[in-house]
């Protein structure tokens, strides 16, 4: 039995966890106000794990601010919850994969790419519970929404088996590791710190997502209602974490106490898995849309999504030279 993860998340629900996990403040204003210097307030929703470290440098650097926009972190459990949040109205901007994007698109039409500021193909890692020698010997997992799930079929479609015949538990992040820690789950596709919490807890880490052909990418996203009165403000948040990236990269150390400061994970774990990543902004290209469109034919194959989004109007080719530059 299978039970699908991507999309499935109401929005009510996801303004509920912001709710719960945001670092916004009651009386903070939207993005349409200023801040107490004057600047554009936007809220940016993104998860909670080292992938998102140029978003932490830049914010302990003071780096939006010196490009001229007042951003506010919403921190979120992970997966879909960070483009939720925009169709929710709870953000303006949010950071997530591109197979976790596209099955939202399909229900916000007004989802739209800005660009690329991350990919790897070696984060995220495959977790076998011990004693599961095999893949063949799985027969349960659990996983997150959207690049949790497309990756966790692709490692099970590599290996020759039906992902129909073992039953995926939809669960967050957090949860995860314990599930297979109680014997719960045989288990699960995750990227860090819970892979390695899976491989100190009862478990082993078998594979990396590159082993299986699945590479990510990490897109900037904005609803376009919002984003049409306000691409100078968004093209200034994308240059903060372009130069953000090229922090990250030069000096890791610096991005993983940053790291901690904003959302405590240890130093030395992240500083350990930031070389997994390539921090690089840059804009929407052909080769992401052939990717895309790939993607959208597994979750079809799949029945995961009832239809296509329109990628010739969601991934927004040539955006990021005209605004973020």
């Amino acid at each position: 039995m299978h039970k699908d993860a991507i999309g499935r998340r109401g929005v009510v629900g996801a303004a509920l966890a912001l709710f719960l996990t945001t670092a916004c403040t009651a009386g903070s204003t939207d993005s349409t106000g200023v801040s107490a210097a004057g600047l554009p307030t936007v809220r940016v929703a993104l998860g909670i794990d080292a992938s998102y470290a140029p978003f932490y440098l830049a914010e302990e650097r003071g780096l939006f601010k010196k490009a001229g926009v007042n951003v506010e972190l919403v921190k979120t459990e992970g997966g879909p919850a960070a483009s939720q949040a925009v169709t929710a109205g709870t953000a303006q901007i949010a950071a997530n994969a591109d197979s976790t994007a596209l099955p939202l698109m399909v229900t916000d039409p007004g989802l739209r790419a800005l660009g690329v500021f991350q990919s790897s193909d070696r984060y995220l890692k495959v977790v076998l519970r011990d004693g599961i020698t095999s893949p063949e010997k799985i027969r349960t997992m659990a996983s997150i929404g959207g690049l949790g799930l497309y990756a966790t079929h692709q490692y099970l479609l590599h290996h020759g088996i039906d992902p129909k015949s073992v039953k995926i538990l939809q669960s967050s992040a957090p949860e995860i590791p314990a599930l297979l820690e109680r014997g719960s789950i045989d288990g699960y596709v995750l990227y860090e710190p819970w892979a390695a919490k899976g491989a100190a807890s009862g478990g082993h880490i078998t594979a990396r997502i590159g082993d299986f052909g699945v590479r990510y990418v990490q897109w900037l996203l904005a609803d376009q209602t919002w984003l049409k009165d306000n691409e100078d403000t968004a093209g200034k948040v994308f240059k903060a974490v372009a130069q953000a990236d090229r922090l990250v990269t030069s000096d890791p150390e610096a991005a993983a106490e940053a790291t901690n400061k904003q959302v405590k994970l240890p130093v030395a774990d992240t500083e350990k898995v930031l070389p997994e990543i390539t921090f690089a902004a840059r804009g929407i290209d052909s080769a992401d849309v052939t990717s895309a469109q790939k993607i959208v034919d597994f979750l079809l194959g799949q029945k995961l999504v009832k239809k296509s989004p329109d990628l010739d109007t969601a991934l927004l080719k040539g955006w990021y030279g005209r605004h973020a530059r």
